[in-house]
């Protein structure tokens, strides 16, 4: 089941939980309940937002990542479980045993799939996506000749217009992106909780003063589906966000995908992916459980050239 992501952006609210629920209360009056075993994650933007310990310890017995970001909508806290997965102990063991070799084979497979997810969607708007699909083909282990950045130059540029640039600090689009983008990381972070790995040993990513590091790692493959919806929005000039764009953005994660088991929604996906991480790590399997293409592909994006 794929939960709800639940976000809180008023200030002065509380959280707490009341009969099995979530309760956001704010003068004294309940503002509304979500129960807490519908709650894939909860986003928090409001910096006057408070919450109970009994609340906080209720979302981890579930595996629920609480992620606390800034006015950029960029995570900067994890609130992450101490009890994970049976076999928690015994993965992270081999998580961080795990070779280089092995680790830039991996990172070789996630660059590839991210990049041919790049040129699926360039294809959906009617762009040309033989030069993405050419560069999948040479990224090699490791990625040592940056293929990643040079598919990113190219994608961006036929992605949003050749006057876009990504900046994490910027409003409109980049604000509709980091949106998006914090939605599917807070989603990968409870697939690899649940797989029993650790968040901060990453496959590729070595940025300081992250807990995510494993979680921008394996969300690489499914950005460009936040991307396309980002553009459809960007289209309607619609580039502010507001509820109905927040409601558009998290639904990437139902957006179905064909895969090795048939169609499966995009948080299902990356749960097999972080577990079948988790399965490579423990020698029982050689290669990643990526994603196929989405099914219904004109239902999210359109033809706009």
């Amino acid at each position: 089941m794929v939960g709800r992501i639940v976000e809180v952006t008023t200030e002065g609210v509380h959280l707490s939980v009341e009969r099995g629920f979530l309760s956001v209360s704010s003068g004294g009056e309940k503002r509304g309940q979500v129960a807490l075993d519908d709650i894939a994650a909860l986003i928090v933007h409001a910096y006057g937002a408070t919450f109970s310990v009994n609340l906080m310890a209720r979302l981890s017995e579930r595996g629920v990542p609480v992620v606390l970001c800034d006015q950029t909508h960029q995570p900067t806290a994890l609130l992450w479980p101490v009890d994970g997965h049976y076999e928690q102990g015994h993965r992270m063991r081999a998580q961080a045993d795990a070779s280089r070799p092995l680790q830039k084979g991996l990172w070789r497979e996630l660059v590839k799939a991210k990049i041919k997810a790049q040129a699926d969607m360039l294809a959906l708007i009617g762009m040309n996506p033989g030069p993405l699909s050419d560069l999948a083909k040479k990224v090699r282990s490791g990625d040592p000749d940056n293929i990643e950045a040079q598919a990113a130059r190219r994608y961006w540029q036929a992605m949003m217009g050749d006057a876009f640039r990504r900046d994490r600090n910027a409003d409109g689009v980049n604000s509709l992106l980091n949106y998006g983008y914090t939605v599917l990381r807070a989603a990968t972070a409870r697939a690899i909780l649940a797989a029993g790995l650790h968040p901060s040993l990453s496959v590729h990513h070595q940025s300081r003063g992250t807990a995510l590091r494993l979680a921008d790692d394996l969300m690489e493959p499914f950005r460009p589906y936040v991307d396309i919806v980002v553009r459809r929005l960007a289209v309607a000039e619609t580039i502010q966000l507001t509820p109905e764009t927040k409601a558009e953005l998290a639904a990437v994660l139902t957006m179905d995908l064909q895969g090795p088991m048939g169609a499966s929604p995009v948080q299902t996906c990356v749960d097999r992916l972080a577990s079948s991480l988790a399965q490579i790590y423990l020698g029982e399997r050689k290669s990643l459980e990526l994603p196929g293409s989405p099914l219904a592909l004109s239902a999210i994006g359109g033809r706009h050239s």
